[in-house]
C-alpha cells in the first residue's frame, strides 16, 4: 500500500500495521554486531543469564527500527521526503528473542512547512506491543511529507 500524502493524514488517525515481526536470536546478534554494540546483554548469552532478566535482551534500537519499519507501507512509503527527528523514545518493557512486535501509528499533529510550501511536517507517535499486548516501545517522530501537487 502506498504511503499517505500530507493532506491525507489527519490528527487522531490511527493505523494498526500488519503483519507483526518476530525477532530472532540471529536478528538481535547480527544487528548488535553490525552496529558495533558489544553490550553483553545482547551478544554474550552467558553474561545475560547472570543479569536481571536471566536471558538476552533484544537491542532497543532494533525494536525501534522494526516498529517504525512496520509503519512505512501505510504511512510514508513514497510520500516522505525524510525524517526530521525522533523524541520521547521509551522502552517500558524488555523484548526477548522470539517475541513478536506489532506496531501502530497515530498522527499526532501536522503543519505546513514554513520554508518549503510543497511539503508539510507530520508528527507521528509509533507504539509497539509484544504478542501479549504489552507496550514495549513508544516514540514520536517528525517527518517531512510530500503534498499534493497543484
Amino acid at each position: 500500500m502506498a504511503g499517505k500524502l500530507f493532506e491525507e493524514l489527519v490528527p487522531g488517525q490511527v493505523f494498526r500495521h500488519q503483519p507483526g515481526r518476530t525477532i530472532t536470536e540471529a536478528d538481535n546478534v547480527w544487528f548488535s554486531c553490525m552496529t558495533m554494540n558489544p553490550q553483553p546483554l545482547h551478544v554474550d548469552f552467558h553474561a545475560a543469564q547472570q543479569a536481571e532478566f536471566g536471558k538476552p535482551l533484544v537491542n532497543s534500537l532494533l525494536t525501534l527500527g522494526i516498529a517504525v519499519g512496520l509503519s512505512v507501507g501505510e504511512t510514508t512509503l513514497g510520500t516522505t521526503v525524510g525524517n526530521l527527528g525522533f523524541e520521547k523514545v521509551e522502552f517500558p518493557k524488555p523484548v526477548f528473542h522470539g517475541d513478536t512486535i506489532y506496531s501502530e501509528t497515530e498522527v499526532v499533529e501536522k503543519r505546513e512547512s514554513k520554508s518549503r510550501p510543497q511539503w508539510g511536517v507530520v508528527i507521528f507517535e509509533h507504539r509497539a506491543r509484544n504478542q501479549h499486548g504489552d507496550l514495549v516501545m513508544r516514540c514520536r517522530r517528525a517527518a517531512m511529507m510530500r503534498r499534493r501537487a497543484g
